[in-house]
């Protein structure tokens, strides 16, 4: 440990009355490396700082040099370190939607006080300690110039970057926190912890529990169900005053409310109307304080209930056992016995906006769990029955727990994707704040109106960060539809990130090689929770890549940074001071992978690098190209316009078919776009030319792609979608194609009409298009057989070229028709050759990798 120690604060102030500055004790903090220790080396964490007094010990514990997350208050003196080691976990997981990685920190006091207001005084004292610990070992930034420490010797590299944000316990405390950072000239003054007096204040806004909300609501209407529009059935953990429980159950109107549990009171209202109950649960969130015990119990059904928790003996009434599922021969209950009951109860939706771990695996100890408080009332996840989880609150499942109740049919996620918004909101108010910080400082702002600029945008920076919760979501959705379909794709995706010491599969509860090749030959897929998992790894993985690599600073990239910010900061900041933000880099590279991973799953990065060669960036790079030019996020923007007016597996068929096409062209890019070329002129270059074919397509196409247009212009015609609308949506389907027309008018000087006439006339004669998306649905299951269709696909794409270059040099004062035939006729041996074994291929049941082989073999050698 010694060793590992980069920094300490014991020597500040000139050795003078060292570390006396906190309350008037003395307080030591010291900087581990932790790849330097090999007990700390498994947790894949950079840094732990251990702060000490005689009245209080804290940690924070960081994964990043940009990493955020919140400091607790901790009630567990003996474990506190493993508690906030397990918070840290999660929040890396849950950090992978927004800019930072993950941190965590927690502090216990070593004095107790049995009246509350001396208890309250002296945490937020030893609160004080861990944040000056914290600041006395990190580097400030003074006119953009690292400035270390005083007294402090540096055994690592520059480390400016510092954030803490409210947790348990510690929720009024960010106003002290910022006034310390003021104190210590720290260079993101109020941004150093949000929340504040002049930050987002996430319960007035139910930031978080309108995130987990999204999610909900994606479960649901993946059911047929409208939850804003038809009464559901809900229980739920916490009371109207908790921020989660009491804004989550304030959100539709048509909620039915039927148990609910808190630490001191349990609530059962049998039957209850939407629109009472509502009102009444909206009056009682309302109140300055309020238990359920405030609830107005004339609201209340028939044999409704509300319960002190401690209760020891408990007769049920007749409507309440029926709506909980108690069986009759049940006559009485403890509170313990109650509180199990209500999350068993056969309802729609279990809420979870508590504190403390309910759910576990059968196969799981409660000693395993870790939460001993909640012993007694755990459950297991078969015993749930419940529909939907939605988990406001964290740590309320093991994921043992939440993969369990998925494989019986049950619909969840995680906590880290359901509640993330809250930590989304805080990353968006940081970075808006070091932004303004640059307007404040020129003197174009004073603070009072960077404040009021901030509260204006609070709007706006909510629709961005539930739009996080939307996609990150949605994203599961594809990805599990995908993993039934393809899981071979995850297995090797698993195996990668196993093997890259990126996640242990026993820790994150994943199914075994041998368990998912049970699940493959049974047509099961992935769990939602897994999946949750495997999204946020990807996403982490991606991210370190490319932040390593020189594509943040691709001008192509620069809108990502536009769209992170409400559009008022980038008005009032301008993109030139867009450009000099601390964290430039770090935006551009968070929201360019929460792009193509939530649309393209999990394993795409993984599958295409695998199979081209190329590295990760360079994959990310050629699919940012393929995004820009199809046009992607405006036909993504216009399917979120649509979700509700078209039934949801429309689509989400749609957008399987984008991102199949997004994936050849990616594939495209990689083979035909200069690895050095500027990305920014090599999408201006190619949708050019796409413009005008995408105009005359309709006119151009022959063959089966003509069959195939009309069939799905018709099909999309009887569903009412609007013909514009339609052919973008068809066109988009044929873009490698027309990228290859493209191609080949450049090579040949051909006029670009004329070139795509030559292409398609030997698309329709020589049937390439059937035999490339013949090669592309025969599914083959090993990897080794799904790289050989690849290159199947890749060489018949590149005789299809040879050949309609061939038929254009050919063309010179004729027809493109009366050229191909001469050509064919002089390569007559080859032709009959190909047409023969093309034949064969077509007419057989089931046509073997190698006759395909060979079939392509033959088509190569004509266009020799």
């Amino acid at each position: 440990l010694i060793e590992a120690t980069t920094r300490t604060n014991y020597f500040r102030h000139g050795g003078e009355d060292p570390l006396f500055r906190s309350g008037g004790v003395p307080y030591i903090s010291v900087k581990i490396r932790c790849s330097d220790v090999e007990e700390l080396r498994r947790n894949r964490l950079l840094f732990e700082v251990y702060v000490y007094s005689s009245r209080m010990e804290g940690i924070h514990l960081r994964a990043a040099a940009v990493s955020r997350g919140g400091l607790r208050w901790s009630d567990r003196p003996d474990d506190f370190r493993s508690e906030v080691m397990g918070l840290v976990q999660t929040q890396i997981v849950k950090n992978a939607v927004i800019v930072p990685s993950g941190s965590k920190g927690g502090f216990v006091t070593k004095r107790s006080f049995t009246d509350r207001d001396e208890m309250m005084t002296e945490a937020a004292e030893q609160y004080s300690t861990l944040i000056r610990g914290l600041l006395d070992i990190t580097d400030n930034l003074v006119d953009g110039e690292i400035v270390v420490p005083e007294g402090v010797v540096r055994h690592d590299e520059d480390d400016p970057y510092l954030v803490v944000a409210a947790d348990k316990g510690t929720a009024h405390l960010s106003d002290r926190a910022n006034s310390i950072a003021e104190e210590y000239g720290f260079w993101l003054g109020d941004a150093f912890a949000s929340g504040g007096s002049y930050g987002y204040d996430h319960k007035k806004e139910g930031i978080t529990a309108r995130g987990a909300w999204e999610c909900v609501r994606r479960h649901f209407r993946e059911m047929g169900k409208d939850i804003q529009a038809e009464p559901f059935t809900v229980a739920g953990i916490g009371d109207m005053s908790g921020d989660v429980f009491g804004n989550g159950m304030l959100l539709s109107e048509q909620i039915r409310l039927i148990a609910a549990f808190d630490h001191r009171h349990i609530f059962i209202d049998p039957d209850p109307d939407p629109a009472t109950s509502f009102a009444e649960r909206k009056r009682v969130c309302d109140l300055p304080r309020s238990s359920w015990d405030d609830y107005n119990q004339s609201t209340l059904s028939p044999g409704a209930m509300i319960i002190p928790r401690a209760t020891k003996e408990i007769t049920l009434t007749d409507e309440a056992r029926a709506a909980l599922g108690v069986s009759e021969s049940v006559t009485r209950l403890d509170g313990e016995a109650l509180v199990r009951a209500v999350l068993k109860a056969p309802v729609e939706l279990l809420w979870n906006g508590g504190i403390g771990t309910y759910v576990k695996d059968a196969d799981e100890t409660n000693a395993d769990v870790g939460d001993t408080a909640n012993d007694p009332v755990r459950i297991n996840a078969g015993e749930l029955r419940c529909k939907v989880i939605g988990e406001g609150g964290n740590l309320g499942f093991t994921q043992r727990g939440r993969i369990a109740y998925a494989l019986l049919g049950g619909r969840a996620n995680t906590d880290a994707l359901d509640n993330s918004a809250g930590v989304d909101m805080s990353d968006h108010e940081v970075n808006i704040k070091i932004l303004l910080r640059m307007l404040v400082a020129s003197g174009e702002f004073d603070l009072e109106a960077r404040n009021r600029l901030l509260a204006e945008m609070t709007d706006e920076v909510s629709e961005l960060v539930l739009r996080n919760n939307s996609q990150q979501s949605l994203a599961v959705s594809l990805d599990e539809a995908r993993s039934r379909e393809a899981l071979g794709d995850f297995a090797a995706l698993i195996t990668a990130f196993e093997r890259d010491r990126l996640l242990e599969r026993g820790a994150e509860g994943i199914p075994s090689s041998d368990e998912i090749q049970d699940r493959a030959r049974e047509g099961r897929g992935l769990t939602r929770p897994t999946l949750a998992i495997l999204l946020s790894y990807a996403k982490l993985h991606a991210g370190s890549r490319v932040l390593e690599s020189e594509l943040p600073e691709d001008p192509a990239t620069e809108s990502y940074l536009v769209s992170y910010f409400p559009r008022a900061a980038v008005d009032a900041a301008g993109i030139e001071r867009l450009r000099q933000h601390r964290l430039r880099r770090e935006i551009v590279t968070t929201l360019l992978i929460n792009d193509l991973v939530d649309l393209m799953g999990a394993s795409f990065l993984h599958r295409v690098a695998r199979d081209t060669g190329r590295e990760i960036e360079a994959v990310v790079r050629a699919w940012q190209i393929a995004s820009s030019i199809s046009g992607a996020a405006e036909f993504r923007a216009d399917l979120d316009r649509l979700e509700g007016v078209y039934p949801t597996q429309t689509i989400y068929r749609w957008l399987f078919a984008l991102g199949r096409v997004l994936e050849r062209t990616t594939r495209w890019v990689l083979n035909n776009v200069e690895r050095d070329a500027a990305s920014l002129n090599a999408v201006d270059d190619l949708r050019s030319g796409l413009t005008r074919l995408r105009e005359d397509f309709v006119h151009l196409v022959v063959g089966e792609d003509r069959d195939l247009f009309l069939a799905r212009l018709a099909e999309l015609g009887e569903l009412g979608v609007k013909r514009e609308l339609a052919e973008r949506i068809i066109t988009l389907r044929f873009l490698p194609e027309l990228l290859d027309i493209l191609r080949i008018a450049q090579e040949s000087q051909s006029d670009v009409i004329l070139t795509a006439r030559a292409y398609y006339g030997v698309s329709e004669t020589l049937a390439t298009a059937w035999l490339q998306q013949a090669l592309r649905a025969a599914g083959y299951e090993g990897l080794w057989e799904k790289r050989l269709a690849q290159e199947l696909i890749s060489d018949t794409a590149k005789a299809h070229r040879g050949i309609a270059r061939g038929v254009l040099a050919e063309a010179t004062g004729e027809e493109i028709s009366t050229a191909l035939h001469h050509l064919l006729e002089r390569r007559n041996r080859e032709h009959l050759r190909y047409r023969e074994l093309l034949t064969e291929v077509r007419t057989a049941d089931t046509a073997s990798l190698s006759a395909y082989a060979v079939c392509v073999r033959a088509l190569t050698e004509l266009a020799e």
